[in-house]
């Protein structure tokens, strides 16, 4: 009798120890799968100068040299924890992170004519040209502008549409956005910024008959949009109407390159006559 007692008591304990373990385990499973995310970065220093100084995609740089608030803007990105951010807040960060340092390059070289011409020696790029020196903090860790386009954006995201918002600093590149991107807001960006590169801009892109005049940007990362020829063609059919986007979406186009225009997309730039440079994007 009194073994069959103990016998009863032990059998309940150890059915609440299974209880609390079993519900141990289910806590910890849950904490494990869903990670601890921060609240989306503040954009908001970066978004009123870029709403103050770009105009039609062009940049007052003496502006952004002047104002305050773009090493304050610099200095958050410094200490910014990408890691903690969600996959879109985390790619916003990145793609304002290229277009604010690029135009920090600039600023810092006082360049007026053209991005090529930072680090060019005797008229020649050298190897460490602009987009490899580093100047880009984020995180706490530095990087160059290339680090930030090809490793970071291009080989860790495998978002192709980010080729439609990365300003390079010359006017051929896309347009800079009025605006900083945002992880809530990116789709409509990305759509928005596509449209008005590949629609908006004849002398980037442009459509005529069976031949797509594309931009070097698009035709050098073709690849991006997938592995055959066509993937690029039906990839930009969405951004189009009626017969040329039947014709994207089956393939049945001709690429043809348009000239690549390095001066620099400034403002004071662009007051001044220049000629088209159709050298390829090279870096870029």
């Amino acid at each position: 009798m009194l073994i069959s007692k103990h016998a009863g008591k032990l059998s309940a304990t150890r059915g609440l120890v299974r209880a609390v373990l079993r519900a141990a385990t289910l806590i910890a499973l849950s904490v494990g799968t869903v990670p601890a995310q921060s609240a989306p970065f503040d954009h908001s220093l970066f978004d009123g100068l870029l709403r103050k100084y770009v105009t039609r995609g062009l940049v007052d740089y003496e502006a952004f040299a002047r104002a305050p608030e773009f090493p304050r803007y610099l200095e958050s990105l410094d200490r910014a924890h990408p890691e903690r951010l969600d996959d879109d807040e985390r790619l916003a960060l990145w793609i304002n992170a290229f277009n604010a340092y690029t135009i920090q390059l600039v600023v810092a070289h006082h360049e007026t004519e053209s991005i090529r011409n930072i680090n060019k020696t005797f008229g020649v790029l050298r190897l460490n040209g602009p987009w490899t020196e580093p100047i880009v903090r984020v995180g706490g860790k530095r990087y160059t502008l290339d680090d930030v386009h090809h490793r970071i954006l291009r080989k860790d995201f495998g978002e192709a549409r980010v080729h439609f918002t990365l300003a390079c600093g010359a006017v051929s590149c896309p347009s800079l956005r009025g605006e900083a991107y945002t992880g809530a807001r990116l789709l409509t960006q990305f759509e928005s910024q596509a449209r008005e590169f590949l629609r908006d801009s004849p002398d980037k892109n442009s459509f005529e008959r069976r031949n797509l005049r594309l931009s070097p940007v698009l035709l050098s990362y073709r690849g991006d949009f997938g592995p055959a020829r066509e993937d690029l063609a039906k990839a930009l059919a969405p951004y189009f109407d009626g017969d040329t986007r039947t014709m994207l979406q089956q393939g049945r186009v001709f690429f043809r390159e348009t000239p690549f225009d390095w001066s620099l997309n400034s403002v004071a730039r662009a007051k001044t006559k220049h000629l088209p440079d159709s050298a390829g994007i090279g870096h870029m």
